[in-house]
């Protein structure tokens, strides 16, 4: 071998060993700034309440006015359409009120998740702060908002009690895999949001259709042997393992699989992303 091809390899040698340092450092920075973000959890838990105390500045009951329109639209919908499909309302008036509550959650989420940086982008620009504390921000603000609304589950609950079964006790785990698929959709669409400000329109629209084909006011053993198009269906999935147990009823088999299934693949590719991407979300905002 000549001093040049040899001299060639080196070069490549150290190319690929300077490359596999720079992943290295991306992957440690982007540990670190979530380490950073979970440590700093009294300040976007601060901040995350001062969002909506700011959002309903000067009402009288604050966030309860999604409370209330949401009680009232899971009254109105679930007497009417008890009647129009025949079904019992003692059973259809909680299914359908668990559904649009666990929905809300996740459509308003996902929604936000497109300006995770872009709606504090001054923030971003001024101040030293992980960009993990934004994403939790944004997941607990939206939290908050379902504690809210877990009024009217009660209320529903109390006047329907469930039947009590063992599944009941996957609700915490089940809450648990809700809020890390709302974390990692969070940051994956704030740093695409961040980038591509087409997005917001896209996604807001998309949900929209996707409203309609989830079993929210329809049952999917009413699709018959179009069933499959519910049962994998990642947005049924994530209502059915919160709904199910708390009606009393064991979830779709295809539910926990599908949920962790997306849980593992969606933290670890936004991980990937994120460390990444990173670095650039600062000039983007």
């Amino acid at each position: 071998m000549s001093v040049k091809q040899i001299s060639l390899e080196n070069h490549r040698a150290l190319a690929s060993v300077d490359g596999l340092k720079s992943q290295t450092s991306h992957f440690t920075r982007a540990r670190a700034d979530i380490a950073e973000g979970v440590r700093l959890y009294w300040l976007w838990s601060r901040l995350a309440y001062h969002d909506i105390k700011m959002r309903y500045r000067g009402s009288l009951i604050g966030p309860f006015w999604l409370t209330l329109s949401t009680a009232i639209m899971a009254a109105m919908m679930g007497v009417l359409y008890s009647k129009l499909f025949n079904t019992d309302v003692r059973t259809y008036l909680p299914y359908v009120t668990i559904g649009l509550i666990v929905w809300q959650f996740i459509s308003t989420t996902v929604n936000e998740s497109c300006l995770t940086f872009v709606a504090v982008s001054a923030e971003v620009q001024q101040v030293r702060l992980p960009f993990s504390s934004h994403v939790f921000r944004l997941v607990y603000r939206n939290l908050l908002v379902l504690c809210h609304n877990v009024v009217i589950l009660f209320v529903v609950l109390v006047i329907f009690p469930p039947t009590l079964i063992l599944e009941q006790l996957t609700l915490i785990p089940a809450m648990a895999v809700l809020i890390a698929n709302a974390a990692w959709l969070a940051c994956l669409l704030g740093m695409l949001g961040a980038r591509y400000r087409d997005l917001p329109p896209i996604i807001s629209n998309f949900l929209q259709v996707l409203f309609f084909v989830t079993p929210i006011f329809w049952r999917p053993e009413s699709l018959g042997r179009y069933l499959v198009m519910a049962r994998y269906n990642p947005l049924h999935a994530a209502i059915d393992i919160i709904r199910s147990p708390l009606l009393g009823v064991a979830p779709d088999v295809a539910s926990w699989p599908i949920m962790l299934a997306m849980t593992l693949v969606g933290c670890v590719v936004t991980f990937a992303v994120f460390a990444r991407l990173r670095g650039r979300i600062a000039y983007w905002v």
